[in-house]
């Protein structure tokens, strides 16, 4: 899972007619445009999940998803460390954001072709981020 800054770590705002993206590290020279270019480089779609499986051999209690992100990108495969909130069946059919376009990562056995997105909850545990309405799969995150 990508574990995001927190929103006092990141600022975004608009500078004439661009956003740009300050980090915290940003020593006060100025906000740039390169990590915003960096960021759309970054390609979230969404996708349904349909099918769902624990995940033994990983170090972390993790589940196997197979994700369906539509006719263009298809059915990708992932490791997502969501034990602590879900049950497998409880996650078919719920639509999930990730990021399609990073390489491939061996997880153990299992090579994880997209990196599902989430968050982490007040006790700690991941859950998973998605949007709030039924959307069609492959739909870009803008």
């Amino acid at each position: 899972f990508f574990k995001p800054k927190t929103a006092y770590e990141i600022g975004v705002r608009l500078v004439g007619s661009e956003m740009c993206i300050r980090d915290s590290a940003d020593t006060g020279r100025g906000i740039t445009k390169k990590i915003f270019d960096d960021f759309l480089k970054v390609d979230i779609r969404v996708g349904s999940i349909i099918k769902a499986e624990t995940f033994p051999e990983a170090r972390k209690p993790a589940y196997k998803l197979w994700i369906d992100f539509g006719p263009s990108i298809g059915t990708k495969k992932t490791s997502a460390q969501i034990t602590d909130n879900y049950l497998p069946t409880e996650l078919i059919g719920r639509q999930v954001m990730a990021v399609v376009n990073f390489p491939p990562r061996q997880i153990g056995p299992f090579m994880s072709e997209v990196l599902t997105l989430g968050e982490t909850d007040n006790k700690g545990a991941v859950t998973i981020l998605g949007p709030d309405k039924k959307i069609p799969n492959g739909g870009r995150m803008h």
